[in-house]
């Protein structure tokens, strides 16, 4: 198990559940873009929120952006140490640093003294692409062994430094944007250390390839008890980040979030719109925290015909089986009302709001 840290109104490790983060567009010089970004990932369930700082200027508005939020945000810093340190002044609830770009020791020893003072915690970000050992071997025949250890080396180099600070809030990342070199780098360095980590793959790729690389890497990890918070970084809207994080971890069963849908891939026999159906749904219902709240548990139907859809529907909580404009509404295994595809989507949301 790994020791507890905490973040802002939150904690990662130890007992905790794993917390599902991802980043905004908007860079902190633009007080209004950050704060309407970040109020649309907490109504989709976002616990933990990254931003990045790219100035000292844009430093000295974190204590606006967070007023007006509701979950920890964290401050992403690259090669201006100056402006972690402002930052921590500004109230921010965590940094992250990555050691290949923030500066020499001396440095980074300012940015332990500023969040030590007031209890900030650090993520130590080691990615595959910005390591300092890059610049100084060919990496051309290195093996994904090797990636790795070089990965997990520079997180103990970093972790020292803190630690001989006597600064012991850390979590530490090591991505790749190879499945591999991130599930090793991840299992070496949990066998060595109680530091929390925060899982993901960095630059996935766009929805399709992103997912399936996260899916695989922090599946496998999260199964062996690896990792404590996880970010799905994908070429896509950071809401999409947040729904596929928490699918990951209801499938292993450990979250709840919203409801199970089950609805036909749709085929010649379909005659109503279920993709259309079936994505509107899902976004009135995840976007909404009363409804996915609501619909935890519960296994919805939406199908689009008569030869799997009674069985598939009579299976489920309640769901719809569909015909040529209309279909019938199944609840608890019978059919209670015949329903317009127009009404589809209001009849499974009034179920909802029933409870």
């Amino acid at each position: 198990m790994t020791r507890t840290v905490r973040i802002g109104n939150i904690s990662i490790g130890g007992n905790n559940p794993v917390r599902v983060q991802s980043m905004i567009t908007s860079d902190a010089s633009d007080v209004g873009g950050c704060i309407r970004e970040i109020r649309e990932l907490e109504k989709w369930g976002c616990e933990i929120v990254r931003l990045s700082v790219l100035t000292k200027e844009g430093a000295k508005n974190i204590s606006k952006i967070k007023s007006a939020c509701n979950i920890p945000l964290v401050a992403d810093v690259h090669f201006d140490y100056k402006i972690a340190i402002e930052c921590a002044k500004q109230g921010v609830d965590k940094i992250r640093i990555n050691p290949g770009n923030i500066g020499d020791r001396k440095k980074v020893i300012e940015v332990v003294k500023a969040c030590k003072e007031r209890r900030i915690p650090i993520r130590i970000g080691v990615n595959c692409g910005s390591l300092k050992a890059i610049k100084k071997y060919d990496t051309s025949k290195w093996t994904e062994e090797k990636w790795a250890w070089e990965m997990v080396k520079e997180a103990e180099e970093e972790i020292k430094i803190l630690e001989d600070l006597d600064f012991k809030d850390i979590v530490v990342s090591l991505k790749a944007d190879d499945i591999k070199r991130t599930i090793l780098a991840n299992e070496i360095f949990a066998s060595r250390h109680n530091i929390p980590i925060h899982l993901g793959v960095t630059e996935a790729g766009t929805l399709i390839s992103g997912t399936v690389k996260s899916v695989i890497a922090i599946s496998y990890l999260l199964r062996k008890g690896i990792g404590s918070t996880i970010r799905v970084s994908l070429t896509e809207d950071p809401r999409v980040e947040i729904r596929v994080a928490f699918e990951i971890l209801k499938a292993l069963e450990l979250r709840k979030y919203g409801p199970d849908i089950i609805s036909c891939p749709t085929c010649g026999r379909t005659q109503s719109d279920v993709i259309g159906i079936v994505k509107k749904l899902e976004e009135k219902i995840y976007s909404d925290p009363v409804l996915r709240k609501k619909s935890e548990g519960k296994k919805i139907a939406v199908m689009g015909c008569v030869v799997n859809g009674p069985g598939e529907a009579k299976n489920a909580d309640f769901g719809i089986c569909g015909g040529k404009g209309k279909g019938v509404f199944i609840e608890k295994g019978k059919i209670s009302k015949v329903v317009k595809e127009s009404e589809w989507i209001n009849e499974i949301i009034r179920k909802i709001r029933e409870g």
